[in-house]
């Protein structure tokens, strides 16, 4: 017989392991998955991995594209990773990217053709605000009526993906766009520009607020009460409620933070990289920061080092689409694996594999 046996106390070792563990076997597998698509499975794992990092060919393109695809995952997983901290699951993370980005970009098109340098930094506001206003839907149902915030949040993906398409087709769309859907580009407006800081290097101020999360991250769970509150919240509950520590409060901190980075992700993305409102704006960033936040371990390290591991899947999956003809789709579920493994192979950090008969009593 095989069992699993609970630990007295989680693995560090497999803690540390699992992630490394994971990313390999999303090699293996994903390998064997090309191969039945009949492509050949170690080209495309080096198209993927190495191509855009060394590849003299592509290496130039690549790497700024890195920071530039890394940027809004970590932003978004650094304020996911919080809540999941707490036992509290924002799923709906891409919605408010989304209202992030419509709120922030009607703030900086209410004042085209402004110069005004303070235009952008009222963007930014206002699009953090916007996810935050979106993040505490779920939170208020949560703590008025107990509803699932993993529900609610998902749910409000959806609504959110209705407000963008009709924005895009009415309320922002460019008066002198003859009638195609999809506002201004930013490009064309200076003062609401998110450009490169460093000409060529991928380094916009998203990028910026990005490592910044991850240092305001680190010095929270690590040197403040109210991160040591967060902790434990998610560890032990009732420990948490005799200790005076209100449950409402870590909800809506969390879910209001959460919101709050992700929606400030939606504003970067739109006035920087994207360039404008369309209908197809989002591009999935919430969800992949998912997998970031637990392949990162829920730690702003372990996230900023996930984040850019995910940015490159995405730089190499595009690589390996144009080079091998891969589907979209195998590249996507080539990414989910390694969801899958990480979760898979967490098992054993509280439990060991134990095999014999068991005793009948």
């Amino acid at each position: 017989m095989i069992r699993l046996e609970r630990r007295p106390q989680p693995s560090r070792a497999w803690t540390a392991l699992t992630p490394v563990l994971a990313v390999l076997l999303t090699m293996v597998v994903g390998g064997i998955m090309f191969a039945l698509l009949g492509k050949p499975p170690l080209e495309a794992i080096r198209i993927i991995f190495w191509d855009p990092l060394f590849h003299p060919q592509f290496a130039a393109y690549s790497r700024p594209q890195l920071l530039v695809k890394a940027g809004p995952l970590i932003l978004i997983a650094i304020g996911l990773s919080l809540g999941f901290r707490a036992g509290i699951w924002n799923i709906g993370a891409e919605g408010q990217y989304i209202m992030g980005a419509i709120c922030g970009a009607g703030m900086g098109l209410a004042f085209y053709p402004t110069t005004s340098p303070l235009i952008f930094p009222a963007m930014v506001m206002a699009g953090a605000l916007g996810g935050w206003a979106w993040a505490m839907i779920p939170a208020v149902l949560k703590v008025r009526f107990g509803t699932n915030e993993i529900l609610v949040s998902l749910m409000l993906v959806y609504v959110a993906e209705a407000l963008l398409a009709s924005v895009s087709q009415k309320l922002l769309r460019n008066p002198e766009g003859m009638g195609f859907p999809g506002s201004r580009n930013f490009k064309q407006f200076p003062a609401a520009h998110n450009a490169e800081i460093f000409a060529n290097s991928g380094m916009h101020w998203g990028v910026i607020a990005a490592f910044v999360a991850v240092i305001f991250a680190y010095v929270l769970l690590t040197r403040h009460i109210q991160g040591f509150n967060i902790r434990l919240t998610g560890e032990a509950p009732r420990a948490a409620r005799f200790s005076g520590v209100s449950p409402a409060r870590i909800i809506f901190l969390c879910l209001g933070f959460g919101g709050a980075l992700a929606g400030a992700a939606g504003l970067f993305e739109v006035s920087g990289p994207a360039g404008q409102i369309t209908i197809d704006f989002n591009s999935g960033y919430g969800f992949t920061a998912i997998i970031v936040a637990f392949l990162g371990r829920l730690h702003p390290v372990g996230i900023l080092l996930a984040g850019l591991l995910m940015a490159l899947t995405y730089i190499g999956g595009e690589l390996a689409q144009l080079m091998l003809g891969l589907p979209g789709a195998s590249i996507q579920l080539f990414q989910g694996m390694l969801l899958f493994f990480l979760l898979a192979t967490d098992v054993f950090t509280n439990f060991r594999l134990r095999f014999g008969k068991t005793e009948v009593t």
